[in-house]
């Protein structure tokens, strides 16, 4: 099944900015509200928003093999669950509706009033109900930062991180979409020269740049998938900002790892960026020494150029933009990661996440946290109002961008932003 959508001649009657991470060669799938309150799945080139739930009723997908209801649901997860020939079929088919030289929707008024929706006319949704969600820690400078920081500089890196794309089982229900705000967790820390913990809201909040990757229903309860067929089972990815509590995470991590310090809150971007729109932005990944073992041996190109930064924007105040780093530093490939989770049988289900764990590049202008920018605090960042971070404070907003970009074509993921507000208190607001 050949895939039409990436011509990079094509062109839509739609109106697209030169700029638009959305032009009709990238149709990534989201869920949104519309302006009658209704929920449906939908697709979006430039700043228009696609009601893909009426197109299917309108007969626009007519002889793929779709149910009548697979666009007029809440999740993705139905629609993933049909597999990569499926997604192909559609996006083929929803770039041919939108060619400038398709004049069936384009010249039906009625139909466009009922399926085209303006950016401010919806409101975005978490676009899967999230089954399952792993962390993986496969950025090779982002472990030799922290394993510099809090450990041995010549050693930095643990004996097994060069050997398994190492990984932890996250919390899947404090997984929010971008525009819903961050409550600064509370839990244990011990303070420096302390011998007793304390409980209060954390101190040092911080941000992980990291991507992620939906997968589909992949493999029986005890089958692998091959490093070589994993990403057929990988519907896209999102922008995730993997958000972290430092003090309570060094305080508790020891000996099974995070558990509060990450899981009271992670944000995705809310339009999923299929694996085929990635397709023209291929790179080698980073040479890996030592070889893997024989599971984890892959040929070709197996990750992706993606331009990745991030705004720290203090409240009433103004951005800045304190990294920018790229998803091609990542030393486990997404391929390397699902072979790994699933070598031991575990079975990996429609809607599951993996995030890449925090991203990193080789200079201290493209570290994926605060932890890293900041070397653990001692070197602040200011903003524009002559104010310092060493971590987040309250009130601050982090806004993560994602874009690819190769000759004329720009295929982008928009952004994830979120704003950090104090810890929760129940009583407020109440009479």
């Amino acid at each position: 099944m050949p895939d039409t959508a990436n011509n990079p001649n094509r062109r839509s009657w739609l109106p697209v900015s030169p700029d638009s991470d959305f032009p009709i060669q990238n149709i990534p799938f989201g869920v949104f509200l519309t302006r009658d309150d209704v929920i449906t799945i939908g697709t979006r080139i430039g700043d228009t928003a696609i009601d893909l739930g009426a197109l299917h009723q309108l007969g626009y997908f007519k002889n793929i093999p779709l149910t009548d209801d697979i666009f007029l649901q809440d999740t993705l997860n139905d629609f993933i669950s049909d597999g990569k020939k499926t997604w192909r079929l559609v996006r083929n088919r929803i770039a041919e509706i939108f060619d400038e030289k398709n004049e069936t929707l384009k010249n039906h008024e009625e139909h466009r009033n009922i399926v085209l929706f303006t950016l401010d006319e919806i409101e975005m949704q978490l676009p899967v109900q999230i089954g399952d969600y792993t962390d993986f820690y496969s950025s090779k400078e982002h472990a030799t930062n922290v394993g510099t920081m809090f450990r041995d500089p010549n050693n930095a890196l643990l004996p097994n991180w060069l050997h398994i794309p190492v990984g932890y089982h996250g919390r899947s229900s404090s997984i929010v979409p971008s525009g819903i705000p961050i409550h600064r967790p509370m839990g244990q820390t011990m303070p420096v020269g302390a011998t007793d913990p304390v409980f209060g809201p954390s101190k040092l909040v911080d941000f992980e740049l990291e991507m992620a990757f939906i997968t589909t229903d992949a493999n029986q309860l005890g089958e692998p998938i091959p490093v070589e067929e994993a990403e057929d089972y990988i519907f896209g990815m999102v922008l995730f900002n993997d958000w972290s509590a430092r003090d309570i995470q060094k305080w508790e991590y020891v000996p099974l790892g995070p558990f509060l310090a990450k899981n009271f809150a992670s944000s995705i971007s809310p339009w999923i960026v299929t694996l085929d729109a990635l397709e023209p932005f291929r790179v080698e990944s980073p040479k890996q020494d030592p070889k893997p073992l024989p599971y984890l041996h892959f040929k070709g190109k197996k990750s992706f150029d993606i331009n990745l930064e991030v705004d720290l924007t203090p409240e009433n105040g103004s951005p800045v933009t304190i990294t920018k780093s790229n998803f091609k530093y990542m030393y486990w490939n997404m391929s390397q990661q699902l072979a790994h989770h699933t070598i031991n049988g575990c079975k990996v289900n429609s809607g599951d996440m993996m995030g890449s764990g925090t991203i990193s590049g080789p200079t201290p202008g493209s570290y994926g946290s605060m932890l890293e920018l900041t070397w653990r605090g001692e070197k602040p960042i200011k903003m524009k109002d002559n104010s310092e971070r060493k971590f987040i404070d309250d009130g601050d907003t982090v806004t993560m961008r994602g874009y690819c970009k190769k000759d004329s074509i720009r295929i982008g993921f928009g952004e994830v932003s979120n704003k950090l507000l104090p810890p929760f208190n129940p009583k407020k607001g109440k009479k």
